[in-house]
């Protein structure tokens, strides 16, 4: 088969086959965890900066369908984009199987303390090896799990759509890992930063189906001359009493 040609160096759609493309945001940083582990604490995040959101809205699609966690800072993060000038749903529907991964008895530790009570685990860089379930949490094997299924589940319900999903770095790992046909752990190997758009296409034709990865972790902010070093501490990054430097 041979593909149609494209422009702006994205793939266009090739003949018979049916392209649904999920574009994954994930929020804007968190700002008040005072250092501490939030998982599935609902937090608020910092979305004052235009120059990251502005960014962010030329490159999504308008007339999107548009999902978001069940926490509030992916419901604030898609209310900065559409304010930056996508075109707003008439509905964000929440799905909380794209929630970051509920860390249990962990939340509220001190994150310099617990990465300093644990193994080292130099390639993940993670808070515990994906079949390590948090006490009174998830592991990250059940993230995987639950994306999994939702993705599925709503890449049939949205056949051909655009779909935004407002979401965590967690789940945005389990959803590269599930589009590369990899094991859960395999998402670790990739950075998403706050704000940052990954684009996974799921491709159908007569008889077969595949995901395409269009983009992993773009920060489209970065090529603007007026925010020249953009970099949004957040969590472990802020230096201060009791955080990681």
């Amino acid at each position: 088969m041979v593909e149609a040609r494209s422009t702006g160096g994205i793939p266009a759609q090739p003949a018979g086959v049916v392209i649904t493309r999920w574009w994954w945001v994930r929020h804007a940083p968190v700002r008040e965890d005072e250092g501490h582990i939030y998982g599935q604490k609902d937090l608020n995040c910092d979305c004052s900066d235009r120059v990251v959101f502005n960014a962010v809205a030329r490159v999504l699609p308008r007339s999107a369908v548009w999902f978001a966690s069940a926490l509030k800072r992916t419901h604030q993060t898609a209310e900065a984009i559409w304010a930056a000038g996508v075109e707003q749903p008439v509905n964000l529907q929440i799905a909380p199987a794209f929630s970051e991964q509920h860390l249990g008895e962990w939340q509220g530790r001190n994150r310099a303390e617990f990465f300093a009570s644990r193994p080292p685990e130099i390639a993940s860089y993670w808070f515990a090896p994906a079949d390590e379930r948090a006490p009174g949490g998830e592991s990250f094997n059940d993230v995987f799990a639950r994306v999994r299924d939702a993705v599925e589940r709503l890449t049939i319900a949205h056949r051909g759509q655009d779909i935004v999903v407002a979401s965590h770095g967690g789940p945005i790992k389990a959803a590269i890992a599930h589009a590369l046909g990899l094991e859960a752990k395999a998402g670790f190997a990739f950075t998403i930063d706050n704000c940052s758009v990954t684009r996974l296409d799921r491709l159908e034709g007569p008889g077969h189906s595949g995901w395409r990865v269009l983009m992993i972790n773009q920060q489209p902010w970065l090529a603007d001359p007026s925010h020249l070093a953009m970099h949004q501490p957040a969590g472990p990054e802020v230096a201060g009493p009791g955080k990681l430097g």
